[in-house]
């Protein structure tokens, strides 16, 4: 994760009064590509989870969106369509316009 992802994710914490919680990254089917992207907030990682540290941001990831998710960079991106998380995923064959799914 970049510093200005790890930034807006602690500021969105924040907002939502979910300090000492973890961010959920992860994979599942759908999205225009075949899979897509999700980000959530979790208490606690679940049975099996890869724990990372970032900055001190706690991020849990399941290892089936694991195995899609190696070596992927997740920064915070502003631009003339809006600002969001973009995802550097080098595993990546084919990814949507929006750059929220993608095939492996």
């Amino acid at each position: 994760m970049t510093a200005k992802a790890i930034e807006m994710v602690k500021e969105a914490m924040a907002a939502e009064s979910l300090e000492g919680q973890g961010l959920r990254v992860y994979v599942q089917g759908g999205g225009c590509s075949g899979f897509q992207y999700g980000l959530d907030f979790d208490k606690d990682p679940r049975a099996g989870d890869f724990e990372y540290s970032f900055d001190g941001l706690r991020v849990f990831v399941d290892p089936m969106s694991a195995m899609h998710l190696e070596g992927t960079v997740i920064d915070y991106v502003m631009g003339v369509s809006g600002a969001g998380f973009k995802f550097n995923n080098p595993n990546a064959k084919n990814t949507c316009g929006c750059g929220s799914s993608f095939s492996a």
